[in-house]
């Protein structure tokens, strides 16, 4: 009853209409919102056969050949158990109800692999570690050593407070994000976010692989003098917290980290810049609420030591990249008479033009067809709106990365 008291009224019969709606089967939304429950690998191979391949399909030769490579350096596990899980992927991919949620999931997949490979690739052919750049960078922007600052007086409470979101909610963030996008967004964006959340960070691993940097705590601990790959990472503030609570936790993981030269851009700062920027997206009158999380991290990020203040605004700058790109070709629009995703007959896609625009320039309202690799296409021009259209069958396998014809 109390949490029945949470809820307004108004909210409460809204959503009991949509669920009726959708189970009687007479709403459009039960079409749009709909998931694939197909079983069968043909269904798969049929939509294969019908879709129509663009440039945007390099993606995934893209993620093949990430794959080859970091399997191939890979020194563990073993041959056969990687095998055995690559098999996985592709059965994963080759049924339909599994591969409605694992074909947004790859990017992320991609970068997860590519990270734990780091510490596999000879450091013959790494560039060598940067010591110096990113403390005279740092001097330069900001007249002095944020992190130090920040850092130069410690408290458990402090300690707590940094470690909270640093070592903690960063980890969980994006599963919630993606939950919370796909009830209360319009079909597509949960998978959209996804996959751009996936690329920005393949796209950061790579930076920090071509332009290797030692975080603060390397100044700390070994001043400017010239790193190597020999060096093993460090828990850094985060040991506090092992200590408080008595465990080793962060001293080990932090210790044996693949990628110890990973300061610039910040993934930490990047990945709660782009979860701020979809939330904001979805819900716009909370955005200060979101950025104030990203704040957050950069405040905790310089008190523990693991970034500069330059690394912050890096990895800020290539999530907004990364957002606004997707978001003027791929990215959903909100509908501002819409609460959840049921209540959505029809998707449109990419930055509002003036007024309505023509189908081909970011309404989509297609039968459904076969070819759930790709955003559906329509044939006819819009004439005064989209409510006047047929409805949209449009679902999370349909709104693809790369895959809009705006």
């Amino acid at each position: 009853m109390a949490l029945r008291t949470l809820v307004p009224r108004k909210l409460r019969r809204k959503w009991r209409a949509t669920k009726s709606r959708i189970r009687s089967g007479n709403s459009p939304a039960s079409a749009i919102t709909g998931l694939e429950s197909s079983l069968s690998p043909a269904d798969t191979l049929r939509s294969l056969k019908n879709h129509q391949w663009s440039i945007y399909d390099a993606q995934y030769l893209l993620l093949i050949i990430l794959a080859v490579f970091c399997l191939s350096i890979m020194a563990f596990p073993s041959p056969l158990f990687r095998t055995f899980v690559s098999a996985l992927v592709i059965l994963s991919l080759l049924i339909p109800m599994t591969r409605q949620f694992f074909l947004p999931f790859l990017p992320i997949a991609g970068w997860l692999v590519l990270f734990y490979s780091c510490k596999f690739i000879p450091s013959s052919i790494r560039p060598e570690p940067w010591v110096s750049v990113l403390p005279a960078l740092e001097n330069i922007f900001y007249g002095a050593n944020l992190s130090n600052i920040l850092s130069a007086h410690k408290h458990w409470v402090l300690d707590v407070l940094a470690w909270f979101p640093y070592g903690i909610t960063h980890f969980g963030a994006p599963a919630v994000v993606t939950l919370i996008l796909f009830i209360a967004g319009p079909p597509g964006l949960a998978p959209m976010f996804a996959k751009t959340f996936g690329y920005m960070n393949i796209a950061g691993v790579a930076i920090q692989l071509i332009f290797p940097c030692s975080p603060p705590w390397y100044e700390n601990m070994y001043g400017l003098v010239p790193a190597n790959y020999s060096v093993h990472g460090s828990p850094a503030g985060l040991a506090a917290i092992d200590k408080l609570f008595g465990v080793d936790l962060y001293t080990s993981t932090f210790t044996a980290s693949p990628q110890v030269f990973g300061a610039f851009p910040s993934l930490h700062s990047a990945n709660a810049t782009l979860e701020a920027l979809f939330m904001a997206h979805c819900f716009p009158r909370f955005a200060a609420l979101w950025f104030s999380y990203t704040l957050w991290i950069w405040w905790a990020t310089m008190y523990l030591s693991h970034h500069y203040a330059i690394d912050l605004v890096a990895g800020s700058l290539l999530a907004g990249v990364c957002f606004f790109v997707a978001k003027a070709k791929w990215i959903p629009r909100m509908q501002a008479d819409k609460s959840l995703r049921w209540d959505y007959d029809f998707v449109e896609i990419g930055e509002a033009d003036n007024g309505f625009t023509e189908l081909n320039d970011g309404y989509y309202h297609p039968a459904r067809s076969d070819d759930e690799w790709t955003v559906g296409e329509s044939s006819s021009i819009a004439s005064d709106g989209p409510r006047e259209r047929s409805p949209s069958v449009v679902s999370d396998n349909d709104i693809l990365f790369g895959h809009a014809k705006p």
